[in-house]
Order: C-alpha cells, then structure tokens, then sequence
C-alpha cells in the first residue's frame, strides 16, 4: 500500500528520525505514508507527529515512532511475508508493518483497542492486518510460521511459544525486563533448530501481560511455564 504523506509534519518527524539514526530507507518511507494522527485520541492529536508515545487509553500507549522504526528494522525483509504482532494497540505499528508490504496478523489482549484498531486500519484501507482479541504471550499458531514477530510489550524471559513461531531464519523482536530494565532483544531462529540472541539496546515498554509473561501488571514472576531461553 503506498499514500501520500500528510503534511509537512510527517516529513519533519520521518527526517528526524533519519538524524536520530534510523537507516533504514524503506522504514522511513513506510513511517511517511502512515498518518499517525489517525491512530491517536482525538484531544491529543496535535502531538500525533512528535517522536514520542501518547496514552491511548487502558493504560496503553502508542509507540515512539523511533521505537517502531527501530523494531521494523531489526524485523528485516518483510515483504510479502507473514508478520505476528503482540500488542495491537491503536493499530499504528501494524500499518508501519503493513507498508512495508507484510501480511500482518495482531494480537491484543484489550476488546475495546483491538476493536478500534480493527476499524481504523479497515478504514485506512489496510485490509492486509488481521487484528483478533486473544493472550498474545501464546502467539497465533494457526498462521505460523512467520518471518517475524514484533513484541510491543516487555515480558520477565523470550517466551518459546513465540520462537517455535518463527520460520527459518524469522526474527523475534521483543524487550525483555531484566534487573528491573528493560532491553530490547532481537532472536533469530537457525537451520538446526537453535537460536541466536541479540542485545539491541535499552527499552521502556508497558509490561506484556499474559499466561507466558506477567500475571497483573508489574508483577515479576511468569504464570505458567514460560520456557524461556
């Protein structure tokens, strides 16, 4: 899907986060066709094209577009290839996802957002993303394998639900809490079945609530039998 860029403020934040060190030509290009301001609360919309995250309400938030930009890069190739996201939010990264010509399946634990992200991202046109209410933590087996999958919550361990997930070669992009920090972790599942980690560097995400991540919000033991790596 290809738009125009709204407006001299998309192009502003598209040429900061160049300056900010996103690489990336095609993330860039896909952050300049989404408008934002679609995916943001309406008293707070002046703010949609600032490189920050906004409440959207239910104590979630919609991500710095550095962060989306920064987690699309480190998905890789996504084109044409089948993408899980946990954590559909506003929608706003998944339509990122969907420029960049992924098929977009989303989970979010919330009724009221997935609904509403639901329906912005059919009424932006983006008929690509699937978006269903379900515990993102178990990931969406009936669509695996995927070339990657996008965590926007930080969970206490990499739940091997979601690597058993990935294709050959798929990338897990998530932020992990560790020693009451977050970082931000790329997993690469290999040819013989192994994995490889990746330190990306610091995160600050809401906590990823679910049977594989944290049982209420904060709390730091996983409920169930997480398998972590």
């Amino acid at each position: 899907m290809k738009r125009s860029a709204p407006g001299a403020a998309l192009r502003r934040l598209v040429d900061g986060l160049r300056q900010a060190g996103i690489r990336s030509e095609e993330v860039l290009a896909a952050i300049g066709r989404v408008p934002r301001h679609e995916f943001v609360p309406e008293p707070i919309r002046f703010r949609a094209y600032e490189d920050v995250r906004l409440p959207i309400g239910l104590g979630q938030t919609i991500s710095q577009p550095w962060t989306v930009a920064r987690m699309c890069e480190l998905a890789g190739d996504i084109d044409g290839r089948r993408v899980l996201e946990i954590g559909t939010g506003s929608g706003y990264h998944a339509a990122v996802l969907a420029e960049l010509g992924a098929i977009v399946f989303s989970l979010e634990r919330h009724g009221a957002l997935a609904a509403a992200a639901a329906r912005t991202l059919r009424r932006l046109g983006y008929l690509q993303v699937s978006v269903k209410q379900f515990d993102g933590t178990y990931g969406w087996a009936a669509e695996a394998p995927y070339a990657a999958i996008i965590a926007t919550a930080a969970g206490p361990a990499i739940p091997g639900t979601l690597v058993r997930q990935l294709a050959e070669g798929g990338r897990l992009v998530l932020p992990v809490a560790e020693e009451r920090a977050q970082r931000l972790v790329r997993v690469t599942r290999l040819s013989d079945g192994g994995v490889e980690r990746e330190d990306c560097g610091p995160a600050s995400f809401v906590p990823l609530i679910g049977r594989f991540g944290y049982r209420r919000r904060g709390e730091g033991n996983c409920s169930g039998r997480n398998e972590p790596l």
